[in-house]
Formats: structure tokens, sequence, C-alpha cells
């Protein structure tokens, strides 16, 4: 039965009104769901574990520090701006747990708290673990006298020259603080006089000036505004210095505007941009020992609430600076190195990736495991010189700072190949370069568009169409990450490499449909777009399970996602629970489902994998009375994904690989590493064993299955080419020659 048959066939759930009166459980009740905020600040409190984990290597704990800095300034630019604008709007509502936007912000500094105390901690911890292995983070007053005398001529030469102190009195304004930028804020006065002066001075960090500062050759290192404050008699000559304090701020991110009422789009972006430059701060850290009334000062200044926003830290400002001493060159201290293997399916004979795809069929990708480079980037490399190729299309969400997939696409458009690509405009923090990229894509004469109006293209596609022997053939990729080399490295996500004649007419309209933006009419087979299908699908796909194991008893669900935050899907998962029906949750941050209520939930279980790299792929199962169904998404279950998003879900029908996406379920729901079970509060514990196997990494083990299916490709292609040799040879020999 197809997609179009079933769906006609197959109702979705009635409405939980017309159920609450049939069921034990009345699912409209706020105590059944937890609060999506919460539940992603506790997958926060699971990277920092990775950072306290002693069995990680040191610098790899580093980086697990600076993931948490860098995660909690995005929370309160995203989660915490986006509340207070509730809060300003008057905005009354409570979420599906029960909370007024205040409450939540609340619970949230709350959480948050507890997690930067622990932070700090840390911090110190790893500091002087990283002294003993010659990774010295110091203060500029601990450095010895030569050594102070090298950092302060870099000072002279490299810094001083950028920085602009900004006094604060009637003739100079309070100064504009940028976001997530570091300050000094210094106390002067007149040598004869008892008036104090207030001084801001931005510390101007960039890629070419780092925060940290290597004093000499060796690796010692000291904070670039502590340097700073101790050479402020060269900037403010004359003056004493009563008091050199550090602050830093963080500004709302929330600031898009209506995209139905904007005329063009691109304007509407950029205006965006700039007002997010202008955003209302929504958190002020200051350094330990700051003065009630200079921190009293910047609060009311700031517009911020000194009692709730403002963040004392005892430590270094801006934790996520430490990914410059995570990337140190110590391999010692590194997680073994890991280089991705090519994907044995396109090993062959014939170096043309389209006569591969053809003759092989399917080939499933699983990144980082898998070399990105010679699967996604040759399939568009391959593509863009083929004279064979007519035209590429593709949907572009986030890329790499010096893309090859752009490369690729303008070669494309140079080779004479008609080329349109879909850019999303709102993909958050990389919006302007996404402007920057859909520019160059325009002047080399590609088909550039933003996707349909009031939604984001999270899709990850590209469609390739190939003038073969027997006609226009369709090939594509679709995947479950962005187009990003570097993210391949270091992100779990999968892709499939296909030329099915039914997933590839899909496409077909998903492309008509993103650059037309008509939507009537439009008809798919296999594949399941949102905001139109998904939703639709992955609810009667629950509703037969519950139907099926009514009959036989045997109903099994399994769901691989990043959040579990759509109400609809939570409440059908309950229904199912309720039914007998066994699920299975790999949700890597937020999940509103509680687990475990006896009557509700207790054929649930939720795992969270947090370990080396991040979980990012979407997988869908369903045993369907023994016709097994899977599929891989870009879309998580998140309200918005599945109705207010253009995402990609493709069933996975190859056996073999079926197979793969069994054993990464099996071996992730079952590992005793890296593995955290929740628990009805949302709380969650991590799996532990004393079995050295049992104790091995999730990762670490993907990577050696990769290996060992890498080589033994190989070895079929070697033992292929060696029994073609044979053959010829004793061709020859019969004719011969």
């Amino acid at each position: 039965m197809n997609l179009k048959t079933e769906l006609a066939t197959k109702t979705t759930a009635p409405p939980v009104e017309e159920l609450s009166d049939q069921l034990p459980f009345d699912l409209r009740s706020s105590e059944w769901y937890l609060n999506r905020e919460l539940t992603w600040l506790e997958f926060n409190k699971r990277v920092l574990h990775e950072g306290q984990d002693e069995r990680n290597p040191l610098l790899e704990r580093v980086f697990f520090l600076a993931v948490i800095g860098s995660n909690l300034d995005e929370f309160f630019m995203k989660r915490i701006g986006g509340l207070k604008q509730q809060v300003g709007a008057s905005v009354k509502s409570l979420s599906v747990d029960g909370r007024l936007p205040q409450q939540q912000i609340d619970a949230c500094h709350e959480v948050v708290r507890e997690i930067v105390d622990q932070q700090q901690l840390l911090e110190k911890k790893l500091r002087l673990l990283l002294a003993k292995e010659g990774i010295e983070l110091k203060q500029y007053k601990e450095l010895t006298p030569e050594e102070q005398e090298t950092a302060n001529g870099y000072f002279r030469n490299d810094i001083y020259p950028l920085l602009t102190p900004q006094g604060m009195d009637p003739t100079h304004p309070f100064p504009f603080i940028s976001n997530l930028s570091v300050n000094l804020l210094v106390s002067v006065r007149y040598p004869e006089s008892d008036h104090s002066y207030l001084i801001r001075i931005k510390i101007p960090t960039s890629s070419d000036l780092p925060r940290f500062v290597q004093v000499g050759k060796r690796d010692l290192y000291i904070l670039l505004e502590d340097l700073v404050g101790n050479n402020l008699p060269l900037l403010l000559p004359g003056m004493v210095i009563e008091s050199c304090e550090t602050f830093r701020v963080t500004r709302n991110a929330i600031t898009e505007r209506s995209a139905e009422q904007a005329n063009d789009l691109l304007l509407m972006i950029e205006s965006a941009l700039r007002d997010r430059k202008f955003a209302e701060i929504v958190r002020l850290e200051v350094g330990k020992g700051m003065l009630d009334l200079h921190k009293g000062k910047l609060a009311a200044e700031l517009g911020v609430d000194e009692a709730i926003d403002v963040y004392e830290v005892d430590g270094i400002l801006g934790v996520r600076d430490l990914f410059q001493i995570a990337a140190l060159d110590r391999p010692e201290m590194r997680f073994i190195p890991h280089y991705p293997v090519d994907n044995p399916e396109l090993l062959g004979d014939d170096p043309n990736i389209f006569h591969t795809v053809r003759e092989h069929g399917d080939v499933l990708l699983q990144h980082p495991y898998e070399s990105f480079d010679t699967s996604v980037e040759r399939f568009l490399r391959e593509a863009s010189s083929d004279p064979k190729v007519l035209a590429i299309k593709m949907t572009l969400y986030r890329t790499a700072k010096d893309s090859r997939i752009i490369q690729y696409l303008i070669e494309a458009a140079r080779n004479g190949k008609q080329v349109a690509v879909v850019v999303e405009l709102m993909a958050r923090f990389d919006e302007s370069a996404n402007i920057r990229w859909a520019g160059f894509l325009e002047e080399a004469g590609i088909h550039v568009t933003y996707g349909i109006v009031g939604m984001k293209t999270h899709a990850k596609l590209i469609f390739v169409i190939r003038k073969d022997f027997d006609g226009l053939r369709r090939y594509a990729h679709i995947g479950t990450g962005n187009y990003h080399a570097e993210t391949a490295r270091a992100y779990v996500d999968l892709g499939l490499i296909t030329c099915d004649p039914e997933i590839c007419s899909d496409l077909t309209e998903l492309f008509n449909y993103l650059t037309s933006g008509c939507t009537p009419m439009r008809r798919y087979t296999k594949l399941l777009p949102s905001p139109k299908q998904l939703k639709k699908a992955l609810l009667a796909k629950i509703e037969r399970e519950i139907d099926h194991h009514k009959k036989s008893g045997t109903g099994l669900i399994q769901f691989k996602t990043n959040a579990l935050e759509d109400i609809d899907m939570v409440q059908a998962l309950y229904r199912a629970s309720m039914a007998g029906v066994r699920i299975d949750l790999i949700v890597r941050d937020s999940c509103r489902l509680r687990p475990g209520i006896k009557g509700l939930s207790e054929n649930v279980r939720v795992v969270s994998i947090v370990g080396r790299f991040l979980e990012h792929c979407r997988i869908y199962y369903f045993r369907n009375n023994g016709e097994e169904e899977y599929y891989v998404a870009s879309a998580d279950l998140m309200k918005r994904n599945l109705e207010s998003r253009v995402e990609a879900c493709t069933p996975i029908e190859s056996v073999q690989h079926k197979a793969l996406l069994r054993e990464m379920l099996d071996l992730q729901l079952n590992n005793t590493r890296n593995v955290w079970e929740m628990h009805a509060d949302g709380s969650y514990s991590q799996r532990r064993s004393d079995d050295e196997e049992g104790s091995v990494c999730v990762h670490h083990y993907l990577i050696g299955r990769a290996i060992k299916r890498a080589v033994a490709g190989r070895l079929a292609l070697a033992k292929k080419k060696s029994r073609k040799k044979i053959s010829n040879r004793q061709i020859g020999k019969k004719e011969g020659k």
C-alpha cells in the first residue's frame, strides 16, 4: 500500500477531547507534560557531566565545558529572550505543563544557576589538571617579570591601537554594549580630585586576536582582558585607577519580523539582523567581586533586573572561548583521532557515481563515521562537471565558511547546467552568511529563491537530473544534517543517495512547491514532507501500530530524534503505551513526555545519548506487524518542524540498510556508556557498567563498525578485480593472445 492510499484509508486519531472520557488519564492535564526549557537544561547537565567524567581525555573535557558556555549563551538569546517577549506582551496563556512565561523564566534561572555553579567548579579543576600537563592559564600578576614584559610588548604593538575607552558622564552617554562582548568597567579619578569617573573598554577579540594570549613559546596563556586591565596607565595616562572590573551582556536574538507582511524577504532579514544588534539585554554577567554600586548602575543602564538577570561569575566570563584551548595540538589529551572512511557501497570499478548508484541502488551514508567528502561532496562535484547532467536543485540551510558545496554549484552553472538553490535566510545565527552566499550564487547565474513565505526550509536535499543512456533519470541525496563539511565530522547524521523513481518523482513535486510557492494538489508516493504530510502520516502509523498490537500483541515503535515537543505526538504515544505498544525513544535533549508512569507510560522508555559526537539524525521505526518500516528525516518531533517548516522524511527500504539502522538503534538503546535513562520527573541517571566491553562509547563502537565495513568493501572490490583479471587472461589465452 503506497502512502497516498494509506493516508486515505487510515484516519488519524480522534481529538483528545473526544477521548478524555474514555481514557483512564485526562491527556489535557498539565501534570503529564514536562517543560520544554527545563528539559533542555537537563540536557546541558548531561553535557556538563561529560566534562566532569574522568574517563574522557583532558582537552575533550575542556571542550565539553566550552560547549556548556556556548549552549547557555544560545539558551538566553533564544529561549529566555522569547519568554521575556511574552512577559512584555502580557501573555497570560499557560504552557502545556501549566506555567506562565514568568514562571518559566524563574524556574530556568534557578536551574541555570545550579549549572553555572557546577561549571565554575569544573573550570577550576580543569585548570589545575591542565597546569600539570604543561598548559597554564594564569593571571597577569602570576607571570614572571620577563613574561610580563613579553605580554606588555604584545599589548603595545597589537592591542593598544584597537582600544577605545568610552566615558560615562553627562557629556558621554552610556555606550552601546554589543552582544556577548567582554568589557572592562574602569573607575578612575584625577590625582587631585575625589570625584570618580567610569570608563568602558571593549575587549577586541576576533579570529585574529584570540581571547587567550599566549605568552612566549610554551603553552602559557592569560586572558586578553587581564592583559588590558594591567596596562591601563598607558591607555589612561595620569589617571588614578581605582578599580577594574569585567562584564558581559547577552541580547535577545528573537527579532524576526512577520515574513507574511514583508515585501522583500532579504530586506526583512537584513533589518532583523540590525534589530538583533540593538535588542534588549536578557542577561548580565559580571566578574566576581564587582562593587555593588557598579553592578547596580550597569543593571539600571542596561535595563535588567539586578536580582534575577545578573550572574556573578567566579571564573572566565564567556567560557565558550575555551574552545581555543580545547583545540590545542596535544593529541595525547584528545580522543583517538577519527578519520572518516569511504562508504563501501560507493566503491567500484566505475569512477562515475551516477553509474554506481544506478547499478547498485540506494546508498545509505552514516556520518561522521563515513566521509562527507567522498560521498555528498563527490555527488555534487561530479554532478557539476558531468556533461550528461542537465540540472541541479538544492536546499541550503547552513554550510561551512569556505564551502566546497558553493564552489561546485557555481562550477555547475559555469558549465551550462540549470542550477536552482533554495537558500534559507532565516537559519538563526547563519542569516548573514546565507545572505552572502545567496549573493554569490546569484552573481554566478544561479536561480536563487528563499522558500515558502512564513516557513523555514529545513529539508536537506540535492536533486540531479541526468540524461542517461535510456533517457532522463533523476538522482537525489536526502539527508538529516546540513551541507556543512565541518559539522559532518562532529554530528551523527544519515543520508540516502538514490535514483528510486518514486522518491525522485516526489522530490520533483517538492522542489516545484519550494520554487513556486504553489501548494494545491501535490501528491507524494513515498516521501513524507512537512508541513502537509509528515505529522499526519506519523500519527496514522502510531494508530496503526495500536491496531496491530490489539490483534497480535507485538506492537513496537522506536523513534530517534533531537527533541519530542509536539503535544499531538506525545498524546499519541501515551495512547499507544496505554494500549500496550512497546515504545523506545532516543531523544537527545528536550522531551515533554514523562516515561514510566503506571497505566500511562509504563511501556515507554526514553534514553539520551551524549558523547564524543553530537547526535543529530532522526529515525522513525514501526514494527508494522512484521512488515517493518524505517524512515530517516530532517524533522524533529516539534510543532514547528511538523507544522511550519518544510522538511523531508524518506523511507529506507533496502534490507541491508534496515539492518544498519537496526544495529544503530539496538546499540544506543542497550549500551551502558554515554546512555542516560530518563525518569518520570524529567531527571536522568547515567547507565554504568563494570564490564570493559559494555563501557565502550557508542560512537567509538560505530567508528569500528564503519572501518570493518570499509575494509570488507575494499577486499570484496579487490577480489572482484582479481577475478576479472584472471578471466581476461583466460579469454586472452583462448584467443591466442
